[in-house]
């Protein structure tokens, strides 16, 4: 069993594996499209993953503000949970990702990777932020 990490932008979406004990989260991949309400490559991509990876969850970025008000990202964010849900038949946790993009952003400078390669970067590393956040609270509940 593995757990799916997702981080759900405008044009990208980040994704992270666990590993089959739960224990840690790997980067995958950054799925990208050409316009933002365009989702079906996208989806379809994320069920290959679920087939081929044999994930059992999947965890989602919440985009809400620093002030814990919720914006539009929110709601394009809860649509497309709805979407994943229909689709894959999967469990979709939301995950409060605030800071996420900041950290990953550090990790990368630190890492010495280009500032101009950096946003190939910085989905992905989010979404891994995500799914370990995940991971390490429900390893801390059992």
């Amino acid at each position: 069993m593995r757990i799916m990490g997702l981080d759900f932008g405008s044009k990208t979406v980040g994704v992270a594996l666990s590993d089959p004990l739960l224990i840690t989260a790997q980067g995958l991949e950054i799925i990208r499209r050409k316009e933002e309400n365009k989702l079906r490559q996208t989806l379809a991509r994320i069920e290959e993953i679920i087939v081929e990876n044999q994930v059992e969850e999947i965890v989602l970025g919440l985009p809400k503000n620093m002030n814990d008000t919720e914006g539009e990202r929110v709601s394009l964010t809860m649509e497309f949970k709805e979407k994943l849900e229909r689709r894959t038949g999967l469990p979709v946790h939301m995950w409060d990702e605030r800071l996420t993009t900041v950290a990953a952003d550090k990790a990368i400078m630190e890492a010495g990777i280009r500032r101009e390669n950096r946003k190939d970067y910085v989905d992905m590393i989010a979404a891994t932020l995500i799914l370990q956040g995940f991971l390490d609270k429900r390893a801390m509940e059992r």
